[in-house]
């Protein structure tokens, strides 16, 4: 039985689309046959897979009404082991359609009953909403994963989030987790972003996952051309976050793979394979580059969890493309998707403001 991955968060805008389409596409990456959930009627984790949304004729909507089985609505996207049930504007009018469905809670469970057994991971991405498509995803999912933008409007709605959880699991699915806090758009330039993560990892502890997602301009291009970011720039700073969190996410969940698990630090399956194509490029015995983290990651010193120097590098650390060093291996991008590079990544942006900010009370985390 695969795993099911909710990616949800009420506040708009704080990267779940973005979450979810990357984790799942860097899950394939790493050979685990991974189906992506387009419940979000905006329909964008659909064009960012390369899929233009108006010429579904089966999708998430389909199978929420039991139309279609979840089987018949998956397709193959341009990426080995990752597949896609489409979304459709149609998703909006479902809330009143099924005002009168006995269980319609339970709906997108029942219907991916049978694709858990085709798949190590479903990652579903869910509207920036509390309603009935939401509560369907939770009540589907084994757990979900919660993008906090690195922003103070981003703490605000997490209290309704969790009490939502705690009403799920008190009614719905009682085995419901979070699978973890993945804090977005980090700049490392703002003492903003440092204080919030400080918030975050206050409150929720060691849910919260030590890869964190920089601001990274190939990660915000890469929907443009419908493509994750592994497969629009492999050498970005984008993609090597997500490796980073897919690799974390395999790491918590060995009992729902149906392959065997990697040694802890070993290579990826495509990385092997490439490497078993060509000599490597420095002798095995060669000690990997240790990239410095940022001063303002290194400052957090209430995290349960400390950020360590094999997680993300700061901008203008990487080796560059040309003459490029073995990557260390907590956030090594498979050699394969080398081929996907782009032009060379340019500086990131962001800003914001911080206004004093105290999480609220609410329901427990763990």
């Amino acid at each position: 039985m695969g795993k099911v991955i909710a990616v949800a968060n009420q506040k708009g805008g704080v990267g779940k689309t973005t979450s979810a389409v990357n984790l799942a596409a860097s899950l394939a990456a790493t050979e685990h046959p991974t189906l992506l959930l387009d419940f979000d009627p905006q329909a964008n984790g659909t064009s960012g897979t390369g899929i233009e949304p108006r010429t579904v004729t089966t999708s998430a909507y389909e199978v929420l009404i039991g139309e279609a089985t979840a089987e018949e609505a998956a397709i193959p996207t341009g990426m080995p082991f990752l597949d896609l049930i489409p979304s459709h504007i149609n998703l909006v009018g479902a809330e009143i359609e099924m005002i009168d469905v006995a269980e319609r809670e339970r709906a997108l469970k029942n219907a991916l009953a049978q694709a858990r057994r085709r798949y190590d991971f479903i990652v579903i991405d869910c509207p920036p909403s509390l309603g009935l498509l939401t509560l369907n995803a939770l009540t589907a999912a084994d757990s979900v994963l919660i993008p906090v933008q690195a922003e103070y409007f981003a703490l605000e709605g997490l209290g309704q989030l969790l009490n939502t959880i705690k009403i799920v699991r008190q009614h719905l699915n009682p085995d419901l987790e979070i699978e973890g806090v993945l804090l977005t758009m980090y700049d490392t330039r703002l003492r903003l972003a440092t204080q919030v993560a400080e918030e975050v990892r206050r409150y929720f502890g060691d849910k919260v996952f030590r890869t964190i997602v920089q601001r990274n301009v190939r990660l915000a291009e890469a929907p443009s051309f419908g493509k994750p970011v592994l497969l629009y720039d492999a050498a970005s700073l984008g993609t090597r976050n997500y490796m980073s969190l897919a690799r974390e996410v395999l790491a918590n969940n060995q009992r729902y793979l149906h392959t065997p698990p990697e040694a802890p630090g070993g290579p990826l399956p495509l990385v092997r394979a490439a490497a078993a194509a060509s000599p490597p490029a420095t002798p095995p015995d060669a000690p990997l580059p240790m990239p410095t983290m940022p001063a303002p990651l290194e400052s957090i010193a209430m995290a349960p969890r400390p950020l360590t120097t094999s997680d993300n590098p700061p901008p203008g650390t990487l080796p560059s493309r040309s003459n490029a060093a073995p990557m260390h291996s907590a956030y090594a991008v498979p050699e394969a998707y080398a081929a996907h590079a782009g032009a060379p990544r340019r500086a990131d942006e962001g800003d914001g403001g911080w206004n004093g900010h105290v999480f609220p009370s609410s329901p427990d985390a763990s």
